[in-house]
């Protein structure tokens, strides 16, 4: 197919591939291709964005970082900034948030119309409706966020939330949600500052969640026959 019209795992099933794993595309307006992890569960032909799982990877990264990803894209890892505005800038995205706990319970999040704008305008969060069983902890906080990390601070805060909380996000003053945390291994943790994977509205501040995975799938999800996978 032709590469510029790629849109992204909004899939792959019309072609026959039905397997979790790495494929390649390319949104408009990206410079060049990008590798991504495509879940097919949930209905399938999702791009997952973010997956903390096992504390591998550090997320208290640089805005050079975050821009363009970092981390393994079969473990953990934060697929970049550039790459979430060019895929959420084609059209209406849904967000949807895999969370367990370390007792095995799982919540999921889920919001409609999500979409990053560019670096300029520092990847800048708006989304849409809330659905799901984790309890919304984006609204109240994060609508609106410009990006943070810790040497690039664009929070509502007197300090530097990324700095203090351990990671890149889209800090207010500081947050209700913040899925790139510091890993604890145990759930419950003390710590100076709230700096787990937090979604405050389903296990408070002083929470780190075991499994966090961001993904994202077009609305008006319908399978994408150029998508090319790599294996």
């Amino acid at each position: 197919g032709n590469p510029a019209r790629t849109p992204g795992p909004g899939l792959i099933f019309s072609s026959g591939f039905k397997l979790d794993g790495l494929y390649r595309i390319q949104p408009k307006g990206s410079p060049g291709p990008i590798t991504v992890f495509c879940e097919m569960t949930d209905g399938g032909g999702w791009t997952v964005l973010q997956r903390r799982i096992n504390g591998t990877e550090t997320f208290n990264r640089s805005w050079a970082e975050y821009k363009k990803g970092f981390g393994d894209m079969v473990e953990e890892f934060w697929l970049g900034n550039d790459n979430l505005h060019y895929i959420t800038a084609q059209g209406n995205y849904s967000l949807r948030i895999n969370l367990e706990d370390f007792d095995g319970h799982q919540r999921v999040a889920e919001y409609t119309s999500f979409k990053v704008a560019d670096e300029k305008e520092l990847y800048q969060l708006s989304f849409g409706v809330y659905a799901g069983t984790a309890g919304d902890a984006l609204s109240g906080s994060h609508q609106g966020m410009r990006f943070s990390t810790y040497d690039q601070d664009n929070d509502n805060y007197k300090g530097n939330c990324a700095q203090e909380d351990k990671g890149g996000w889209w800090f207010n003053k500081c947050h209700s949600a913040h899925l790139n945390g510091l890993y604890y291994p145990s759930g419950y943790y003390s710590a100076a500052t709230d700096d787990g994977v937090v979604w405050f509205t389903w296990k408070g501040w002083w929470y780190s969640l075991k499994t966090s995975i961001m993904k994202l799938r077009p609305t008006d999800f319908n399978h994408d026959p150029n998508a090319v996978p790599l294996s």
